[in-house]
């Protein structure tokens, strides 16, 4: 039986790079769609409105495990061939877009409603309000509340080692199926998620710190 040594560690030290990776896909496509949500959830069509609330509901009121099980089994049911890096980027982006969505709608909305009703005066349509002068302050609001649920999307990386994408999680699996040293192995797993989490919450709660002072001034 092997016990848990130096070339261990750099198995799951080096899973970490899949984690990284599928957690940047998951926030890119979660941002681009989580956009589309956001600006759907606070646009003048009912319909819009309605579709998004409906997307995040879904999203927002199923687990991602759940998630993940529909697309990677389901896919096959359906014709498709999916591999796991496929199905855990399509869950993660569709999971990562409802909360980022709802987190930025909150955002666009807590713009003082005098710039609106200015950019009504300048006669200015949606596209220009938007773009000129909502989404440029949202964005300042925005950037530490993404921050901080970038933390949650790499976290949720973990439950794709349930079907068999190989990242911090499934490597720290596989490693302790060869040394049954799970205290080792698990630790170390948490050691190394903590490495990569906790820079950002410390700058997610710096970045909110610096805006309430310059809210207060």
């Amino acid at each position: 039986m092997r016990t848990f040594g130096y070339p261990e560690f750099l198995f799951i030290l080096e899973a970490a790079k899949w984690t990284l990776a599928l957690s940047l896909i998951a926030f890119i496509g979660g941002a681009v769609l989580g956009l589309v949500i956001a600006l759907a959830r606070t646009s003048e069509s009912k319909t819009a409105r309605g579709l998004a609330i409906g997307f995040i509901q879904i999203f927002q009121g199923t687990p991602l495990l759940l998630q993940l099980f529909l697309i990677f089994f389901g896919a096959p049911v359906l014709g498709l061939d999916i591999n796991p890096w496929v199905a855990a980027g399509v869950a993660l982006i569709l999971n990562s877009a409802a909360f980022l969505g709802e987190i930025w709608r909150g955002c666009i909305e807590a713009i003082p409603r005098g710039q609106i009703e200015a950019a009504h005066a300048l006669n200015l349509k949606y596209t220009s309000r938007m773009r000129d002068v909502v989404l440029p302050q949202a964005f300042k609001i925005a950037l530490a509340p993404t921050v901080g649920y970038v933390v949650q999307i790499i976290k949720g990386t973990s439950l794709a080692a349930i079907i068999g994408f190989t990242e911090i999680t499934r490597a720290g699996q596989i490693i302790n199926n060869a040394t049954f040293q799970p205290l080792y192995v698990f630790t170390t797993v948490a050691c190394i998620y903590f490495a990569i989490c906790w820079p950002l919450s410390l700058l997610a709660a710096r970045m909110e710190r610096k805006r309430n002072l310059a809210l207060a001034r």
